[in-house]
C-alpha cells in the first residue's frame, strides 16, 4: 500500500466469509452502569462469531462498583483496573493485559453498535497485519435514551439498529470533512493518524504492542496520541462507514471543547511533534523531537564537526536533537597532553557539546527513535543553512516522501538525506532487508530529491548559522587572548624584580610617601 491508501485491499461481503482471527473488545468505564448495560446489550448480538469473541470490561474506581448485566455477551469478564493509575488509558492497558486475543478492540462504554459492527472491522484485519480501523458514530443530545437492555438487544438483532438513532443524532463535523476532502483517508497520508479516537477502533495485538500500547499516564487525548505513534509504526488507517455505532450523549471534548483542549494542549504538545500549535511555539526543547540528526564524527575535526552542528543548532528549526557518534571513550581523566594530544580533536568536541541539551553524544549509530517523525542523517563539514531542516522537512510532506536526498552542483549527492520514520517502520514491518529499504520506500512513500542551493552553503561567505567564519573569529579572539597573556606575564616579571633587593626599598618608600 503506497502512504495510506488501503484501496488495493478488498474486504468480504458482510456474512460471506469464513473468518479465524480472534478479538477482544475492551470497554474502559468509569460509572455509568445503565450506558453500560446498553453497550453490552448490543455485543451479545453481534454477527462475527462468539467463539472467536470476548469481552473485558475494565472498570477504573467507579463507586459503586460496576457489575456485569444479565444480558450480555458470551464470554464476557469484568477486571478491576490496578489502583496504580487511573484514566482510559491506564484502563485499556489494564484489558489489553487481560487477553491473548489476536485483535484487539477498544469501545466505549456508552456507545450502542450495530449487528455487524465487529465484523465490518475484523474484515480488514484478515487481509493485513498492520491497519487499524475505525467505525463510524454518531452522537445523540440526550443521555438518556430511555431504553432497556431488551430493547437494543431486540433492535440490535434484528438489523434495526438504524431506529436507535432518532432525533438530533449527527456525527463530529470535523472528521465528517476530513474524510471526504482525502477520499476517505486515501489520500491523508502522514495525517490520517488524526481522526483516530476511542470511541471504536481496532487493531492488532501486536501493532498495540509494537507502539507501546495506551500512554498510562494521560487522562484526556490518550487515544490521539495512540494514534499518532500507531502511524510512525508505519500503520495504515481505514474507517469503517459500516461500523456504526449510537453514543449515548456527547463526550467532554464536544460539550467543552475550548476546556478539553486547553487541558490536552501541554500534554500532547510534548508528546507529538506533528501538531501545528508546536510549528508556531517558541524555540524550546520537547518530549519528542520533530527531527532526529545523526552526524558521524570519527576521523573528523573539531571545525568540521562544530561547523555542520553549530549551523543545525542555530537553525530555524528549535525542536532538533542531534547525536554525534564518536570515540568519545578515548576522551579520559587525568593527564594527558595538550596540543599533541592523539585525542585532541575528539576532546574538543566532546567539551564543546558536553552541557548541550540537545545534543548526545553516542559511541554507536543510535537506534530509531520510533517516535520521532524525521531522522536526518549528514556529514561533518555540510553546512545548513538556516532554513534547511524546515524546507527539508516540508518538501518531504508536501511530496509525501518517504525519503529526501540532497544533490550538490553537478549532480552528485551530498551525504545528506532525510528518513520518514513511519515510511522505513513500514517497510521493516513487511520484512524488507536493510539493502533494500530504500527501494521500497520508494515504492511505499516515494523519494524526492533537492538541489543544495538555498539548502547548503558552498563557500565561507554563505554561511547562515556559525560557518567557518566563526572559527576565524574563534582564532582572532584566541590570539588577542595571547597577546593580553603576554602583556599580563611583562608586567608580572616588573612587578617580581620591584619586590627584590633596592627596587623593594624603592617600593616601600613610595607607598610610605
Amino acid at each position: 500500500m503506497v502512504r495510506n491508501d488501503y484501496s488495493v485491499l478488498e474486504p468480504p461481503p458482510l456474512g460471506e466469509w469464513e473468518p479465524d482471527l480472534s478479538v477482544c473488545v475492551v470497554v474502559p468505564a468509569y460509572g455509568g452502569q445503565e450506558k453500560l448495560d446498553l453497550t453490552l446489550a448490543a455485543l451479545s448480538t453481534q454477527s462475527y462469531p462468539s467463539a472467536l469473541t470476548e469481552v473485558v470490561v475494565v472498570d477504573d474506581g467507579s463507586e459503586p462498583a460496576l457489575r456485569l448485566p444479565p444480558v450480555r455477551p458470551e464470554h464476557t469478564r469484568l477486571i478491576a483496573a490496578p489502583e496504580r493509575g487511573w484514566g482510559p488509558g491506564h484502563a485499556v492497558g489494564a484489558g489489553v493485559e487481560a487477553t491473548r486475543a489476536s485483535v484487539v478492540m477498544r469501545l466505549d462504554a456508552d456507545v450502542v453498535v450495530g449487528r455487524e459492527h465487529v465484523e465490518a472491522q475484523m474484515r480488514w484485519h484478515h487481509l493485513a497485519d498492520y491497519l487499524v480501523v475505525m467505525g463510524g458514530v454518531e452522537f445523540g443530545d440526550h443521555p438518556d435514551s430511555g431504553l432497556t437492555p431488551a430493547e437494543v438487544y431486540e433492535h440490535v438483532r434484528a438489523g434495526r439498529h438504524a431506529d436507535l438513532t432518532g432525533a438530533g443524532t449527527d456525527s463530529m463535523e470535523w472528521i465528517t470533512e476530513v474524510l471526504e476532502r482525502t477520499d476517505g483517508l486515501r489520500d491523508a497520508g502522514h495525517r490520517a493518524w488524526q481522526i483516530f479516537t476511542g470511541a471504536t477502533a481496532s487493531l492488532p495485538r501486536a501493532l498495540y504492542s509494537t507502539a507501546g500500547g495506551s500512554a498510562a499516564d494521560l487522562v484526556m487525548g490518550e487515544d490521539s496520541e495512540l494514534g499518532y505513534r500507531l502511524s510512525q509504526r508505519g500503520a495504515v488507517f481505514v474507517p469503517e462507514p459500516l461500523a456504526t455505532g449510537l453514543h449515548l450523549g456527547r463526550p467532554t471534548t464536544e460539550e467543552r471543547g475550548a476546556e478539553a483542549a486547553r487541558f490536552r494542549r501541554p500534554f500532547m504538545e510534548n508528546r507529538v511533534p506533528r501538531l501545528n500549535s508546536r510549528r508556531v511555539a517558541p524555540k524550546r526543547t520537547w518530549q519528542v523531537p520533530f527531527v532526529d540528526v545523526e552526524i558521524d564524527t570519527v576521523g573528523r575535526g573539531f571545525e568540521d564537526v562544530t561547523a555542520t552542528a553549530d549551523a543545525l543548532l542555530a537553525g530555524d528549526a528549535a525542536d532538533i536533537r542531534v547525536t554525534l557518534v564518536g570515540q568519545w571513550s578515548r576522551v579520559t581523566p587525568g593527564r594527558h597532553a595538550t596540543v599533541d594530544d592523539p585525542a585532541l580533536d575528539v576532546r574538543l568536541v566532546h567539551e564543546h557539546y558536553r552541557c548541550e541539551p540537545r545534543v548526545r553524544l553516542a559511541e554507536s549509530e543510535p537506534v530509531t527513535d520510533p517516535d520521532v517523525p524525521f531522522r536526518l542523517l549528514l556529514s561533518p563539514g555540510v553546512r545548513p543553512r538556516r532554513r534547511m531542516v524546515r524546507a527539508l522537512t516540508g518538501a518531504a510532506d508536501r511530496e509525501g516522501a518517504g525519503l529526501v536526498l540532497v544533490r550538490g552542483s553537478g549532480g552528485r549527492t551530498w551525504s545528506l538525506r532525510l528518513e520518514r520514520t513511519a515510511a522505513f517502520a513500514r517497510a521493516r514491518h513487511l520484512g524488507v532487508d536493510e539493502a533494500d529499504r530504500d527501494a521500497a520506500v520508494a515504492e511505499l512513500w516515494g523519494v524526492h530529491e533537492l538541489d543544495q542551493a538555498g539548502l547548503l552553503a558552498v563557500d565561507e561567505e554563505e554561511g547562515d548559522g556559525p560557518p567557518k567564519d566563526w572559527h576565524r573569529k574563534m582564532r582572532k579572539a584566541e590570539k588577542a587572548q595571547v597577546r593580553w597573556r603576554t602583556e599580563a606575564e611583562r608586567w608580572e616579571r616588573r612587578v617580581r624584580a620591584l619586590t627584590q633587593g633596592r627596587g623593594a626599598w624603592l617600593l616601600l618608600m613610595g607607598l610610605r610617601r
